[in-house]
């Protein structure tokens, strides 16, 4: 019986106006549900693992679709405590061409935003489990959620869980007094595995791939050999670093691969076109789950369980919402390289 992966963090009401009118021709919006580390939570569900995911939501109805919005997906949804005024809410607004989609957040001081350390109990919620993951997002929303997110981390390090995290910088979030660098070292000194994009090793440790510049569309994988020696150096308890590596052509039309580093290799993904995005929200935890996924599945075939993450990843950028509603065999279509998108009879 495999044991259960636990994620943590803030799930959202998302609103978006229909198609993609801009805030301003709005008269209506869709609403969904969506979060990093839920996003994670129902990918791996998708794939066949067993996945608790632990928030605070508010004891009202918006929380209880939070829960049922999950549970429709195979989350295990029984460690979530109650509490707290309001459910956050982001505004998003889909971008095309070269109109960059742009997000507005409405979550302060929501139920997870003024969370305490012993709310959780820590050793209930990881009995059964060998995983725990967490992402940047979580600390960066409040003072409270960086002190429970250490305390998470710290309990699944004590516990011998594998401890992964995705760097997942936003910098309209570090407003509660300390910036990203003096809180996530000692969260990341936490974990065996690093998870981030072309960025975030440079806006959060300040390790910059050299001579990169991501708006051109083309991203060498290579050269973030260094930012993964940089992470190891800073990090020597990372077991693996893997980056996403998006080149932006413009909002509707994207390149796509990714490098994981581990002490005796470096491996590069392919790269994929992916011309017409749907929604590319989601995708870097699309990523993250596929190599959860990978990596507890294909027995140290650290190159397929890199391809796995970029594929699934790909894959989310046609699925309108946060969460990636693939399967593995969808998945393993594309990793084959049957890339064609043919109808299925």
């Amino acid at each position: 019986m495999k044991r259960k992966i636990v994620t943590f963090g803030e799930i959202m009401m998302r609103l978006s106006p229909p198609g993609f009118l801009r805030f301003s021709q709005a008269n209506t919006f869709d609403v969904i549900y969506g979060g990093g580390e839920a996003n994670v939570a129902v990918a791996l569900a998708n794939f066949g693992e067993p996945v608790d995911y632990v928030t605070r939501l508010p004891k009202n109805d918006l929380g209880d679709a939070c829960i049922q919005f999950l549970r429709q997906y195979g989350v295990g949804v029984d460690q979530i405590i109650r509490g707290g005024e309001r459910l956050g809410i982001y505004f998003l607004e889909m971008g095309a061409a070269q109109r960059g989609s742009k997000v507005v957040y409405d979550r302060s001081q929501s139920a997870i935003a003024t969370i305490e350390r012993g709310m959780v109990d820590w050793e209930r919620v990881f009995a059964g489990a060998d995983w725990f993951h967490w992402t940047g997002i979580t600390p960066a929303i409040s003072a409270n959620t960086a002190d429970v997110c250490l305390e998470a981390a710290q309990a699944a390090k004590r516990l011998g869980l594998t401890v992964s995290c995705d760097l997942n910088y936003r910098k309209n979030l570090w407003k509660w007094g300390k910036k990203a660098g003096e809180v996530m070292p000692e969260l990341v000194s936490q974990c065996d595995i690093a998870i981030g994009n072309e960025e975030d090793a440079d806006k959060v440790f300040g390790i910059k791939a050299p001579e990169t510049d991501v708006t051109s569309g083309k991203v060498e994988a290579d050269k973030f050999r260094h930012v993964c020696a940089g992470l190891a150096e800073r990090f020597p308890n990372l077991q693996t670093i893997a980056i996403t590596l998006r080149g932006s052509l413009s909002a509707s039309h994207n390149t796509w691969s990714g490098v994981l580093w581990q002490q005796d290799g470096f491996y590069i993904a392919p790269t994929y076109d992916i011309t017409h995005i749907v929604d590319r929200v989601g995708g870097g935890d699309a990523f993250a789950s596929g190599l959860i996924y990978g990596l507890r599945t294909y027995s140290g075939d650290r190159q397929k369980a890199l391809n796995f993450a970029v594929a699934a990843s790909c894959l989310k950028h046609s699925i309108f919402g946060d969460f990636n509603l693939v399967s593995v065999d969808e998945v393993e279509k594309l990793m084959s390289g049957d890339a064609s998108g043919r109808v299925s009879r």
